[in-house]
């Protein structure tokens, strides 16, 4: 059975524009959330988000074509022209086996706020001729493959804030059947606009701790009140492990598993049932290995990380039996559907460096949430196999595990 393999990675989040920086950042414990520039928030019930600052898409493209791709389209270039550099991807590659697998739960939301607000002020004949592939969530996919001239298989998950390690398995299964020899995974994620945080805010999913952004997001913590917009992407090369070794790539870990679930529950409100399931079998296709560490999907609302945290328990045996659990939304936000491929990312330098990201901002014990969540300060261990963990409305999981080769 032919094996799947990471050997190339990219990040741009709130804390930093490349792995590197950012995952630096996380362990430092440093936290992006502050208050909203991209648009006018003072009228908000929710005034705060993780932004990624100064990122001038011109550095990925070329600048006549910058008004054609909604924000989430270029932040997700950035990631992916990193994850291919970093792969050692040149020109003696071959394109046609090399596919692309995007992620986004909202796709071009700035865009369609702004021509809906043209067509209602201004008339249909003032849309911009732009407006539908700037805006569509797989453009991200076709904007990718055009730069990089990737021929292979182009996919798109759109599952909400599961998106993103949706993307992973779905590359993954086109490697493990024959379809490609090759996948770039990109997720990205910009939706920080009046409407999507108004709508999130509608529904009383955010915290609301304007006056103390960098404290708002507080994972696991008993004082949580709601999950922060964060925007950003992550992407992964993905390779097939015989052609990886063919061509000396450097190889991160192996993807030894990956599970995907459904609650059949609610549209909003998630059940203990759908994530077990999903991290079962995630779990039963990886050998059920010893896991070293969970970045948890850890959202800092009130139902999800109880949830996750009885989830945790089920599945490994007991509160004794669980590894090391971390959330890095508190210093990133939750990035929707480019969460799952950002914090792949994290799990995967965290297995580079050895090194457990911490869970910032925990200072008041949950007994409902009563796992070891590596409170505020990183932690060195040696990890040889990692779960992450994804979660989106309308009761949708995804679950991926990575092994140390």
């Amino acid at each position: 059975m032919r094996r799947v393999v990471v050997t190339g990675l990219g990040m741009i989040n709130a804390v930093g524009h490349d792995k590197e920086s950012s995952f630096k950042a996380i362990l430092e414990g440093q936290c992006g959330i502050e208050r909203i520039t991209l648009f006018d928030a003072s009228s908000f019930s929710v005034q705060i988000a993780a932004e990624v600052k100064n990122f001038d898409p011109k550095t990925v493209m070329d600048p006549k074509e910058v008004k054609k791709a909604d924000r989430f389209i270029q932040l997700g270039l950035k990631a992916a022209a990193e994850a291919i550099e970093d792969a050692g991807i040149d020109e003696s590659v071959e394109r046609e086996s090399f596919g692309v697998s995007c992620a986004s739960g909202i796709g071009g939301l700035p865009t369609i706020e702004k021509n809906s607000i043209v067509l209602h002020e201004r008339g249909p004949r003032r849309i911009s001729p732009f407006f539908i592939p700037s805006a569509l969530a797989n453009m991200l996919g076709g904007f990718v493959s055009i730069a990089h001239t990737l021929k292979g298989p182009n996919l798109g998950s759109v599952t909400a804030c599961a998106a993103g390690t949706h993307a992973i398995s779905e590359a993954a299964k086109t490697i493990l059947l024959g379809g490609a020899d090759r996948m770039l995974v990109v997720g990205g994620e910009a939706a920080i606009t009046g409407i999507g945080v108004g709508g999130f805010a509608a529904m009383k999913a955010l915290s609301t701790r304007n006056d103390d952004p960098k404290h708002a997001s507080r994972p696991f913590d008993k004082e949580r009140d709601g999950f922060i917009m964060g925007e950003g992407a992550g992407a992964l090369v993905l390779e097939e492990y015989e052609a990886a070794k063919a061509r000396g790539a450097n190889i991160y870990a192996e993807l030894i598993g990956f599970g995907e679930s459904g609650d059949a529950n609610h549209i909003t409100t998630p059940t203990m049932d759908g994530p077990l399931r999903a991290m079962k079998a995630a779990m039963k296709m990886a050998g059920n290995p010893r896991v070293d560490y969970v970045n948890a999907h850890g959202t800092s609302t009130p139902i999800n990380d109880r949830n996750e945290t009885a989830a945790l328990k089920e599945l490994f045996g007991g509160k004794e039996k669980c590894p090391a659990v971390s959330s890095t939304k508190g210093q990133i936000g939750h990035c929707l559907g480019a969460a799952g491929a950002i914090e792949a990312v994290i799990t995967l330098m965290a297995i580079r460096e050895g090194t457990i990201p911490p869970t910032i901002n925990y200072e008041n014990p949950d007994p409902d949430c009563d796992l070891d969540y590596v409170p505020n300060e990183a932690r060195k261990a040696d990890i040889e196999v990692a779960m992450s963990n994804s979660f989106g409305f309308g009761g949708t999981n995804g679950v991926v595990i990575f092994k140390k080769v």
